[in-house]
């Protein structure tokens, strides 16, 4: 309900696509708080929302705060889309409801079951690899081949051009930003490699019996439009991949500059459930997504026009003091139940569950071999307009 006492939202100049910004958005972040619960960003001419709270609210509204105009900078209620949207991420109900059924269905407990005993055993045979050669590359030889081997294989993807996925995954994610220089060298890249994408994510080259295929099945079953099987297949690869990819490089990062914390996890069974949720609240992947507003609304006492985007500051959220204690801590023995990380609400990310378990299963391998892990170099953060991702990192191992 609107009120007639209604403020106007705090007007900031802060660019969050700057690359000084990206540097070290934390204390950006701290500035924007502080400085009210819904902003309007002069630089990008959206509304922004950087508390937790806040946050939270417009999540959980889709029906306020829609998905469907795309879910990033860009109002596809009123532009064209270079690339065709996200049925899933930006979708809302009917269509979200048909697609988020058939991805709980090909992702039930059941499935998870069958792919733990291989991701495990993936995961075993690379950390005792990693563990032989004493130094690696946490992104290279962790973040990216890890998920790009066992979610290629359960996706049912050929091992020919799984590599695609790097530059493509960095093009997607940069589209839900400007039209910048980030995103137009990342569409050079990714465009090269679109078609190969597509190719893999037929239905002849894809396994029998993999998740790729029950997509496909869905379609043959009537639960699934025949055209919305191959971009529910390319949907799973691109969104899962980079934002798994950035979560397993801050856990690398974390561990190895919170040795203490390290020590926990390996002594304390019960903590390893809730640390990568500690990470990623701590270190959002995608610090960025966006909302429209479906009609005027008032949040916070703030009126906001129809059909104006909505900067959620995710990484912002998940560090505000008025939800986290020593916020800018990582500690893997607080509860971090109510990050933004994955999302919340209709939205929420469907494989969280797939996540969760690469990170645990890797983690646990590494757990029985490794006494630390140290950094072997300076870290090098790869430039995206959405996720916050390491290009290198450098690491070396103290084993058992």
């Amino acid at each position: 309900m609107l009120t007639q006492l209604a403020a106007e939202a705090i007007h900031v100049r802060d660019n969050p696509y700057t690359e000084g910004f990206a540097a070290d958005p934390y204390p950006r972040h701290a500035v924007l708080r502080d400085a009210g619960p819904v902003l309007f960003l002069e630089a990008l001419g959206v509304y922004g929302v950087a508390r937790h709270a806040e946050t939270l609210a417009v999540l959980n509204d889709h029906a306020a705060f829609i998905s469907g105009a795309g879910a990033g900078l860009h109002n596809l209620g009123r532009e064209k889309a270079w690339r065709p949207p996200s049925v899933l991420l930006e979708a809302d109900p009917p269509l979200h409801d048909e697609t988020r059924g058939v991805f709980n269905r090909v992702l039930s407990p059941p499935v998870m079951r069958r792919l733990r005993a291989a991701f495990e055993a993936e995961a075993n045979a690379l950390v005792d690899e990693l563990c032989e050669r004493g130094s690696f590359d946490g992104i290279t030889d962790v973040a990216v081949r890890y998920p790009l081997k066992v979610v290629g294989d359960a996706v049912g993807v050929p091992v020919e051009g799984r590599g695609c996925l790097l530059p493509y995954g960095n093009m997607l994610f940069n589209s839900f930003g400007p039209d910048n220089a980030v995103f137009r060298a990342s569409v050079q890249q990714g465009q090269q490699v679109a078609a190969e994408i597509f190719k893999q994510c037929s239905r002849d080259m894809l396994a029998p019996d993999s998740i790729g295929a029950m997509f496909y099945a869905a379609a043959d079953e009537g639960r699934l439009q025949p055209q919305l099987a191959p971009q529910l297949v390319r949907s799973f690869l691109s969104a899962g991949f980079d934002t798994t990819l950035s979560g397993l490089g801050h856990a690398l990062y974390a561990f190895a500059t919170h040795p203490e914390q390290w020590r926990l996890y390996c002594d304390n069974a019960a903590l390893r459930a809730r640390a990568f949720d500690e990470v990623i609240r701590w270190e959002t992947p995608a610090q960025f997504f966006f909302r429209t507003t479906a009609l005027e609304v008032e949040l916070a006492g703030v009126r906001i026009p129809a059909d104006e985007k909505v900067m959620m500051l995710l990484g912002s959220a998940n560090r505000d003091p008025r939800r986290w204690d020593r916020p800018g801590a990582f500690d893997i023995t607080r509860s971090s139940i109510g990050h933004v990380a994955f999302g919340s609400g209709l939205h929420n990310c469907v494989g969280q569950m797939l996540a969760r378990m690469e990170a645990d299963l890797i983690f646990a391998a590494f757990a029985r071999r490794v006494e630390a892990f140290e950094l072997d170099g300076a870290p090098v953060r790869r430039p995206n307009n959405t996720l916050r991702v390491f290009q290198k990192l450098p690491l070396r191992l103290r084993v058992m």
